[in-house]
């Protein structure tokens, strides 16, 4: 996964507060994060947990996915898994390394699933079109 580009990050979430024409305070409490550490995440200094870009999001009131993609937690995509990936990263039942594996499985299918979209791709297990010549006879 791209790593977290926390300064750009900081400074689109600025961008969205002064829109929404919130102060630094308002947003803040509106987010349930405290003034300083939103300061801190709009200079970029801290890195913000997708949980707490979830709460900003809302606050926002722009999409949490829009945020993970600007802090690079999620690849800009065609729109694909965007919403199961934004949940899995906003879940506060799962740690950080087990939102990973969600994700790392979710992955694999998704390449496995093109894989067999794709005529011109060999397949990764040599038995899935059948039974072969080799087999044993019945």
């Amino acid at each position: 996964m791209a790593s977290l580009n926390v300064g750009s990050l900081g400074e689109y979430i600025r961008e969205q507060r002064r829109n929404a024409q919130y102060s630094l305070r308002q947003l803040a409490e509106a987010a349930g994060v405290s003034n300083p550490y939103l300061s801190q995440i709009e200079r970029g200094l801290r890195k913000p947990s997708a949980e707490i870009l979830q709460q900003i999001a809302k606050a926002l009131r722009i999409s949490a996915e829009t945020l993970y993609v600007q802090a690079g937690i999620l690849e800009e995509r065609r729109g694909e898994g965007l919403e199961l990936r934004a949940s899995i990263l906003a879940d506060p039942l799962i740690n950080e390394q087990q939102k990973q594996a969600l994700l790392a499985v979710y992955d694999a299918f998704l390449k496995e699933n093109a894989a067999r979209e794709d005529p011109d791709a060999a397949p990764d297990d040599p038995e899935a079109d059948g039974p072969t010549a080799a087999g044993p006879a019945t």
